[in-house]
């Protein structure tokens, strides 16, 4: 349903997009990671035909977006980083609206608007004018604009950036929804946990081009079996603790450190036992620990390891924006 093939986009001496290929099966939701300024926002803007690229081709439900724009755009609902809804209009009129947009007749479009306010949980405030409603309420009549004309693919930027936590969820549970109707979605985020939690396949990309792709469980591998992590109570520690783990895990990954958290992380393979010699060897010099801890590895863990702790730490930025030029 969506499929990126070989596409190149430069704006000047920049390069966007360095032979982005990409593919997402109908019915599921593909999830798009990369630090701010690695092509995530002009790859939606190809696939929505906001851009042309300069080569390569792209296609959403079969069409191209070079040769049958309109047929793509027929087929595609966009839901961007900031909810596009009329706060001097009711719930029920923005989506009316949307549907005479599309060419519906009145009676059509007041049957779609009234079942989407209640498939997004909004008939109670159906009345109500969008600019009352809370961020997750209009990020929910935001989503529902953007599948009046039932598309068969949804792309969604960065759709829960500045919710809480309340609000991410009921978006979630929106997105999971459209999918088990057979939507496929293509999902960019800034938060590694949405991307776990919903994406059947992701693909990490830098500098415009893919550099990791799997379905998280693949991903996570990458990082090694298992990681130990330790959080000191000084700062002054962390090179001490950093020193512990790189000897008790020779000729692995070299620790990461958090020095905002406190904290070190390491790749250990019998992770059991590694984290019982840190803890002794940390003792001995005399290095309070409030925390130790043995996990899987995360998608943040994966993210480190392709881009670098600076990539991350920009990508945690919630209200920032992807640095490519408009």
């Amino acid at each position: 349903m969506i499929r990126v093939d070989n596409v190149r986009k430069s704006f000047g001496a920049f390069r966007a997009l360095d032979g982005l290929t990409l593919n997402a099966a109908e019915g599921t939701v593909l999830g798009l990671l990369g630090p701010n300024g690695s092509g995530k926002t002009t790859t939606v803007k190809v696939l929505t035909t906001l851009l042309a690229p300069d080569s390569g081709d792209a296609w959403v439900a079969g069409h191209s977006v070079l040769r049958a724009p309109e047929l793509v755009r027929r087929n595609l609902g966009l839901s961007g980083q900031y909810a596009a809804v009329d706060e001097k209009l009711t719930a029920f009129e923005n989506l009316h609206m949307v549907g005479r947009l599309y060419g519906m007749n009145r009676r059509n479009a007041t049957a779609r608007a009234h079942e989407l306010l209640a498939d997004f949980r909004l008939t109670d405030v159906s009345g109500k004018r969008a600019g009352t409603f809370s961020g997750g309420m209009r990020r929910r009549l935001d989503l529902a604009g953007a599948v009046v004309a039932r598309p068969k693919v949804v792309v969604l930027d960065e759709p829960t950036t500045g919710l809480d936590p309340r609000g991410r969820l009921d978006t979630w549970d929106v997105v999971a929804g459209l999918v088990s109707e057979g939507t496929t979605v293509l999902l960019t985020t800034q938060y590694l946990e949405e991307a776990d939690r919903l994406a059947d396949h992701i693909a990490v990309i830098n500098h415009g081009s893919v550099i990791a792709e799997g379905t998280a469980t693949q991903l996570k591998d990458r990082a090694g079996s298992e990681r130990v992590d330790i959080t000191v109570r000084d700062g002054s520690d962390l090179q001490a603790a950093a020193s512990v783990l790189a000897v008790a895990t020779p000729g692995l990954a070299t620790p990461e450190v958090d020095p905002a958290a406190l904290r070190v992380s390491v790749a250990a393979p019998g992770g059991h036992s590694v984290l019982v010699r840190v803890l002794a060897e940390l003792d001995a010099r005399s290095v309070p620990v409030t925390e130790a801890s043995l996990r899987r590895p995360t998608l943040d863990d994966v993210f480190l390891q392709l881009t670098g702790g600076s990539a991350l730490a920009e990508n945690r930025k919630i209200d920032s924006k992807e640095g490519v030029p408009a």
